[in-house]
C-alpha cells in the first residue's frame, strides 16, 4: 500500500509539474502574441503617420505647383497661347466659308494663308533663339504681317456680306473678324519679344563691354577696320581683336598709348612748355635793373662810369630785402652793355664826379653839413643792416604798443618801422591775431575766476 501511495503521489506531482509547464508555455505564447500584436499595431500606426505626412507633402507640392503656375510669367505665356488659339479658331472658319462659297476647290487656301502667318511667326521665334541677324527677323515679320493682313481683309469682306443682319451689325462683324485675325499674330509676336528680352541673362559687365565695342568702332572706324583686317589675315583663333586693335593704333598714330594721336601729343607738348615757362616766370621774375638797363640802352644818354662797389651795393640791397621776407636772394644780373653801333652822344653826366677830397679834410674846412643836390646813386647809399622777420615783429610790437585797433593799419606800420607794404600787411595781421588771442585768454581767465573773485 505504501508503494501504491508513493506512486500516486509521484503521478500527481508529475501531473502538477506538467500543468505548471503547460501554463508557463501558454503564458509565454500569450505574451509573444500580445507583443506581436503591439508591434504590428505600432507599425500600422507609423505607416499611417507616414502616409498622412506623405499626403500632406503631396498636397503642399500640388499647391506650390498650382501657385507657381499662377505666377505672372506663366499666366502671361499660357494666357497668350489661349488668346492665340481663340484667334485662330475665330478667323479660320470665316476664311473657309468665304473660299468654299466661291468654289470647293479653294478649301486649302485659308489653311495655307493662316498657316503661313503662324509658320512665319514661329520662324521669328526660331531666329531669336539662334541669334540670327536682325534683317532675317524683320523679313519674317513682314511676311507674318502680309499673311495676317490678307486674312483680315478676307474676314472683313465676309463679315460685311453676312445675310440677315443690319448694316451696323455687318460692319461690326467685319471689324471683329478682321481684328481677331490680326490679334493672334500680334500677340504671339509681342509674347516672343517679351520672352527674348526677359531671357537676356547677360551680366552688366557684358552689356557694358558691348556698348564699349560699339562706341570704339564708331569713334575709331579706320583703326577698327584695320584691326579686323589683321584678325581676318591671321589664322583662326591666333590673334584676338584687342591685340590687333593695339597694333592698328600704333600703325595709324605712331604711338602705342591708347587714345594718343599726333595732334594730341603736339598739344600736350605745347601745354607742358607753356606751364614750364609760367613756372619759371613766377620763380625767377625779371629784376627792375634789367628794365632800367634796357631803358638806358634805348635812350642816347651818356651813362656814368660805374664805380667798383656799385653793383655790389645793389646786390647787398637785394639780399637785405629778401632776407627780411625770409626768401632766398636771386643771383645778381649783370646789365647788358651799351650797343657798339650807337656812339655815346655828348650830354651832361647824371652823377657828380667821384674825385673828392678826403672826408677828414672836407669836414675840417666845411662850416655847414653837406646836402645832396639830386638823387643819390645806389652806390653812394649806405647799406642798412638786414632785419629778420622776428626783428621786424619785435620792433613793430614796441612801436604799436599804445596804438588802438583802429590805428593798427598796414600803412601806419610801414611808416613806423620803415618796411615794405607786403611786410607791413604781414605784421598787421600778426599783431591783430596776437591782440585777439590776448583778449580771448583774459576772457577765459575771468570766466575761470568765478563770480566771487570777479566781484572782489
Amino acid at each position: 500500500m505504501s508503494v501504491y501511495a508513493e506512486e500516486r503521489r509521484a503521478d500527481r506531482a508529475a501531473d502538477a509539474e506538467q500543468r505548471r509547464i503547460d501554463a508557463a508555455a501558454a503564458e509565454t505564447r500569450r505574451v509573444e502574441r500580445e507583443r506581436a500584436a503591439d508591434e504590428r499595431a505600432a507599425r500600422l500606426a507609423e505607416q499611417r503617420r507616414d502616409d498622412r505626412a506623405r499626403s500632406r507633402e503631396e498636397r503642399a507640392k500640388r499647391r506650390a505647383a498650382w501657385g507657381a503656375a499662377l505666377t505672372p510669367g506663366n499666366a502671361y505665356r499660357k494666357g497668350t497661347l489661349s488668346l492665340v488659339t481663340a484667334s485662330a479658331l475665330g478667323s479660320l472658319p470665316a476664311q473657309v466659308l468665304h473660299f468654299v462659297s466661291i468654289s470647293p476647290m479653294l478649301l486649302p487656301l485659308p489653311l495655307a494663308i493662316e498657316g503661313a502667318a503662324w509658320v512665319m511667326a514661329a520662324g521669328v521665334a526660331y531666329a531669336d533663339e539662334r541669334h540670327l541677324p536682325g534683317w532675317v527677323r524683320w523679313f519674317l515679320r513682314l511676311l507674318v504681317l502680309a499673311a495676317a493682313g490678307f486674312a483680315a481683309s478676307i474676314n472683313y469682306t465676309y463679315g460685311l456680306h453676312l445675310p440677315g443682319l443690319s448694316t451696323t451689325d455687318r460692319q461690326a462683324a467685319g471689324i471683329g473678324l478682321a481684328a481677331v485675325t490680326l490679334l493672334g499674330p500680334v500677340l504671339f509676336e509681342i509674347r516672343q519679344w517679351v520672352t527674348t528680352l526677359s531671357a537676356d541673362t547677360n551680366s552688366p559687365e557684358e552689356r557694358a563691354r558691348r556698348r564699349h565695342d560699339r562706341l570704339r568702332r564708331r569713334q575709331h572706324r579706320a583703326i577698327a577696320q584695320l584691326a579686323d583686317r589683321f584678325v581676318s589675315a591671321a589664322p583662326f583663333g591666333q590673334l584676338d581683336f584687342e591685340t590687333a586693335f593695339a597694333h592698328a593704333w600704333e600703325i595709324e598714330t605712331g604711338t602705342d598709348t591708347p587714345g594718343m594721336t599726333p595732334r594730341l601729343h603736339e598739344r600736350a607738348a605745347r601745354s607742358a612748355a607753356a606751364l614750364a615757362h609760367a613756372q619759371r616766370a613766377v620763380i625767377d621774375p625779371a629784376p627792375p635793373r634789367r628794365r632800367i638797363a634796357t631803358l638806358f640802352r634805348r635812350r642816347p644818354v651818356a651813362l656814368p662810369t660805374p664805380t667798383p662797389n656799385q653793383y655790389e651795393s645793389a646786390e647787398t640791397y637785394v639780399n637785405r630785402s629778401t632776407a627780411d621776407l625770409g626768401e632766398s636772394a636771386p643771383a645778381p644780373i649783370t646789365p647788358a652793355p651799351a650797343p657798339a653801333a650807337l656812339p655815346p652822344a655828348p650830354g651832361v653826366s647824371l652823377v657828380k664826379p667821384t674825385d673828392r677830397a678826403p672826408v677828414g679834410a672836407v669836414a675840417a674846412e666845411s662850416t655847414r653839413p653837406r646836402r645832396a643836390t639830386g638823387r643819390v646813386p645806389e652806390a653812394a647809399r649806405s647799406s642798412r643792416p638786414n632785419r629778420t622777420a622776428e626783428e621786424l615783429l619785435i620792433e613793430a610790437r614796441k612801436v604799436t604798443a599804445d596804438w588802438s585797433d583802429r590805428e593798427l593799419t598796414a600803412e601806419g606800420i610801414r611808416k613806423a618801422v620803415h618796411t615794405s607794404p607786403a611786410k607791413a600787411r604781414v605784421l598787421r595781421d600778426t599783431l591783430r591775431a596776437e591782440r585777439a588771442a590776448a583778449r580771448e585768454a583774459s576772457k577765459k581767465a575771468a570766466q575761470a575766476a568765478g563770480p566771487g573773485e570777479a566781484a572782489a
